[in-house]
């Protein structure tokens, strides 16, 4: 509901009542009490839209109107999300248990006859109220809560995604290459399936960044990471900055026979950049080598021995000239 103050709210009471004496009685009775505000409607008619617009923290509905009795307001309050939880006091003239029978049914919280002592109707109008503001109070320290823990979550989320990925490239960091591949590498070893790794290293790179400098060779890198993600998008792929412009690729459920094919992709993509390098002994362009190894683990086997043969394939490509890919079953 809404409210003068942030966080405060005020005893505001709607009367709806056909017969404006009843309205000014109903004034006169609450004047004793400054903090209660008040807002009459004389038509049935416009009951629903005033309690939507007005918010009040308790209704006081007479029973017996023209066109539409008080019941069938109650009842349509209790429908409109905007007002189903607002207090509805309902004034009659007379004590009918049938008649208060049918209005708590449909969601009266009070019965009084009309007119009650002014300090009667005032302790009411309060201990309504008070029970309605509480309750909004509590709605929104939940609220309050709920952002708070939605945005702590977030921010919990996002320190882990820190702490997993590489601040340059994007790419995951190593250490959670490492925690990633080794829960990849027990379930191959428990399912029996291939598991493959590709090590990647940036073809010249120090004469890369010796001519245009570190800046630059960072841009490089960056630009290799992107490939690399685009390259390998299976949820199980993935590609990690190793250390300085080498990179690595964890390829589980994949096969010797595939590695070839895969590498020469990365390759490729890798010199379709076409980015200047004037340093390199291999390219006009900045190129990469590859060194892929595959094997479908034993028991004893550890995902460190995969990557040291991927390693020495990759030593095999450098040696061989490099802008190439070279691959190594375990």
């Amino acid at each position: 509901m809404s409210a003068e103050q942030p966080g405060k709210y005020f005893v505001k009471v709607l009367l709806v009542d056909d017969q404006a004496l009843i309205g000014e009685a109903v004034r006169r009775a609450l004047l004793s009490d400054t903090e209660i505000q008040l807002r009459y409607c004389g038509s049935p008619a416009d009951a629903v839209r005033t309690a939507e617009e007005f918010q009040p923290t308790v209704i006081l509905q007479d029973l017996v109107m023209p066109g539409v009795d008080g019941l069938t307001l109650v009842r349509r309050y209790r429908e409109n999300p905007a007002t189903a939880s607002i207090p509805i006091v309902v004034l009659s003239t007379k004590e009918d248990p049938t008649v208060k029978r049918d209005a708590f049914a449909l969601g009266a919280s009070d019965y009084l006859i009309k007119l009650p002592d002014a300090i009667e109707l005032i302790a009411r109008v309060r201990h309504h109220s008070s029970a309605y503001i509480n309750q909004l109070q509590r709605d929104e320290a939940y609220r309050a809560l709920a952002e708070s823990q939605r945005k702590l979550l977030e921010i919990n989320q996002e320190l882990e995604r820190l702490t997993n990925v590489d601040g340059l490239t994007g790419l995951s960091n190593r250490r959670y290459f490492n925690e990633f591949g080794a829960g990849q590498w027990k379930l191959a070893i428990r399912e029996q399936t291939p598991i493959a790794v590709l090590m990647t290293d940036v073809d010249c790179f120090k004469r890369y960044n010796d001519h245009y400098g570190h800046l630059a060779g960072d841009e490089v890198l960056k630009n290799v990471g992107a490939v690399m993600r685009q390259s390998f998008v299976r949820p199980t792929d993935l590609a990690a900055r190793f250390g300085g412009e080498e990179f690595v690729v964890l390829l589980p459920a994949t096969p010797f026979e595939a590695l070839a094919a895969l590498g020469e992709r990365l390759r490729a993509n890798v010199e379709a950049l076409e980015i200047a390098h004037a340093g390199s002994g291999v390219c006009k362009h900045v190129t990469i080598s590859v060194g892929g190894a595959a094997t479908v683990p034993q028991r004893d086997d550890e995902l460190l021995a995969l990557i040291e043969v991927a390693d020495q394939a990759l030593y095999e490509a450098k040696h061989a000239g490099r802008n190439r890919i070279v691959t190594r079953s375990k």
